[in-house]
Parts: C-alpha cells; structure tokens; sequence
C-alpha cells in the first residue's frame, strides 16, 4: 500500500494495488495547474484509492477534473471520464514515499518546455548554490 497527502495534512490517501503506470506529464495545463515544468502521475482504477478529506475540484477542460487542497491548494489528483472512464491519476509528489515508485515514461512532450529536454545536463547542487 502507498500513502499520501496534501502539504497541510487535510486530505489523505491510500493507493491499494499497484499504479498501471507513473509518467511524467509535460502539457501546459498540468505545468499551469502545478506551477512546475513537468508533473508525475500514478494512474490506477478508481477503486484503489480511498481518499480521507474533501479536496477540491476545478473543470480544467470540459471532461478533465483537478482535484486539490482548498486549504493549503496542493494538486493531489486528476480525472477525465471521457478520455479515462474508470480511472484516476495521482500526483506522485504528493506520496509519502514518491522514491519508492521511479517513473516510468515522459509524456505529453510535444508540448515540453524546450529547456526541459536537456534539464538533467545542468549544474545540479544538494542545496543552494553558494552566492560568493
């Protein structure tokens, strides 16, 4: 079993199973919903995830449904009941333990941000660079 929340600890969750798959999303609506350049999702049957708490949820399209946080405003889940009847997405960074489920595949990436391609080429640093 895999568990996971909000940032706040108002919305809970428990994935029972293992996910169909774990991408990473580059579309423009997840990059704009999550404020970040790519989003990690787990999708799975609808019926392997118990959810304690009410998120809220936002008509990103005219079948897709963000779920989130009203409180704290953490992304948590997406689905669509046209394109993905039956199932739902949730945001691996949202895991308790996101290192424990590596993702699988990138997609979306005709509309990848070009600089995010070649991202895993730069500097990389454990913390903060050093501003000297």
């Amino acid at each position: 079993m895999m568990t996971g929340g909000c940032q706040c600890g108002a919305i809970r969750y428990e994935i029972t199973g293992k996910p169909i798959n774990h991408s990473l999303c580059h579309c423009t609506d997840c990059r704009r919903s999550s404020g970040a350049p790519m989003v990690g999702w787990a999708m799975m049957p609808n019926e392997q995830l118990a959810i304690s708490g009410e998120p809220a949820v936002f008509a990103s399209s005219e079948h897709a449904r963000r779920h989130f946080c009203i409180q704290c405003g953490t992304g948590l889940f997406y689905t669509n009941s046209e394109n993905l009847p039956g199932l739902v997405d949730v945001q691996t960074g949202t895991l308790d333990e996101p290192e424990l489920y590596p993702a699988q595949a990138h997609i979306q990436t005709a509309e990848r941000l070009p600089w995010m391609e070649n991202a895993h080429e730069l500097p990389a640093f454990e913390r903060f660079p050093s501003q000297d």
